[in-house]
């Protein structure tokens, strides 16, 4: 996919576009599959909510993908895109008992990471198999707003309650079969990643029913020319030697599971926004586009980087401008970019959008979602239409008859 391609799809759906490219997608998921070839069994578990479209879903089936999920809805989701349950984890953070009932019913594995939930779980279903979440309290992501493994974090029951998890799991008489971690996003030092690994192998020991050890994600992926990024193939040595040896010593094979978002759609997306006007004022040039953080909040939310490229002139001379929104609030995309010469009509292209752009994206300032579109075999597929008036409407209930003055009665 090129740049005529996506303009060509821009002439085609409009803008703004979401685009993802199912090339780059399965491209990524055969890097993660053959970095851990050594290992005896691997799962890797699509997180769901990175970028949720059902057709982004029923391809990640179509790759021998499973499903991890963090809400009733992401489960109900991943069964109608035709995941079997046994391939669904439901990894939630702070919801009810009842929710985490109605996964169960629905033959999915749960991950309960609270010590609250697991004794209440565990005391009304101790035959149903549970995977417990664990905090290393190790930051491994480089990120403070998008690491969950540090000692603050509010996900994962902390190993300095293993004492607690135990006893509850022996009164209860549950069945453990999984232990999981997520240190967090952007991974960089895979050292840090692996003492947080031997956290998890420690833990693991103290139960003897397991079937996986699930060592979350976050993988950093490149966002622009020569980015760092993680080195996925040094880490699958290293962790699937270390894994092996754990399951030889544990008396027999484990699955290894992990559960990428970012490092599979990341960089298979495309965001596409037209420039509504140049502006020019005492010490900037800013580039508005017919887009704002309703559409793409990362930069705003995290400070994250997307690199914006010009498609429509891609030879023109570069310039510094500000790329901007058209929200009634601050909503800067880049500051004083080196960006090929931009004019109003132009089309520029926002990389690495596949993961938590549209997924976050909102009707603030009462603006319509964009179109989504798959890019398989060479050729642009509607997955999800352009919203439209009747859309932001839908749902609302008008209770005009509440404002309106009272007829007065005939006099007769």
């Amino acid at each position: 996919m090129n740049s005529k391609d996506l303009l060509k799809l821009v002439d085609q759906y409009g803008a703004p576009l979401y685009v993802y490219d199912a090339d780059k997608i399965a491209s990524q998921f055969n890097r993660l599959t053959n970095a851990f070839k050594e290992v005896p069994s691997l799962k890797l578990n699509y997180a769901a909510k990175a970028l949720s479209n059902i057709s982004i879903l029923r391809f990640m089936n179509s790759l021998g993908s499973g499903l991890d999920t963090v809400s009733i809805q992401e489960v109900k989701l991943g069964l109608l895109a035709g995941f079997k349950p046994e391939s669904i984890i439901f990894t939630p953070n702070g919801v009810s008992l009842e929710e985490i009932e109605a996964a169960a019913s629905l033959g999915v594995q749960v991950n309960i990471d609270n010590l609250s939930i697991l004794e209440q779980f565990g005391s009304k279903h101790p035959d149903i198999p549970v995977c417990i979440r664990i905090n290393p309290h190790v930051m491994a992501g480089g990120n403070s707003k998008i690491s969950v493994g540090h000692i603050d974090s509010k996900f994962g029951i902390s190993i300095h309650q293993i004492p607690h998890l135990l006893r509850i799991v022996d009164l209860t008489k549950m069945n453990i079969n999984g232990i999981h971690m997520h240190t967090g996003s952007d991974i960089l030092d895979i050292d840090v990643f692996l003492y947080a690994s031997e956290i998890l192998f420690e833990t693991a020991k103290n139960f003897k029913d397991l079937e996986f050890i699930d060592f979350g994600s976050g993988f950093k992926v490149p966002y622009k020319e020569g980015d760092i990024q993680t080195n996925i193939e040094e880490l699958g040595k290293k962790l699937s030697a270390r894994f092996n040896e754990f399951c030889k010593n544990y008396g027999r094979d484990l699955t290894l599971a992990f559960e990428p978002g970012k490092f599979l759609v990341s960089e298979a997306g495309s965001f596409l926004a037209k420039v509504n006007v140049v502006k020019q004022t005492t010490s900037t040039v800013f580039a508005s586009v017919d887009s704002g953080f309703n559409h793409l909040i990362r930069p705003m939310l995290y400070g994250s980087s997307h690199e914006i490229i010009n498609i429509s002139n891609p030879t023109g001379r570069e310039r510094y401008y500000s790329v901007v929104g058209y929200i009634c609030e601050t909503d800067t995309f880049g500051s004083n970019r080196r960006i090929n010469e931009i004019s109003e009509g132009d089309i520029l292209c926002f990389k690495n959008a596949g993961a938590y752009c549209f997924t976050m994206a909102s009707n603030y300032n009462s603006r319509y979602r964009p179109a989504e579109v798959l890019w398989y075999k060479g050729k642009g597929h509607l997955i999800r239409e352009r919203e439209t008036f009747d859309d932001i409407l839908r749902n609302q209930v008008d209770v005009k008859s509440l404002f309106e003055a009272p007829k007065k009665e005939a006099v007769n």
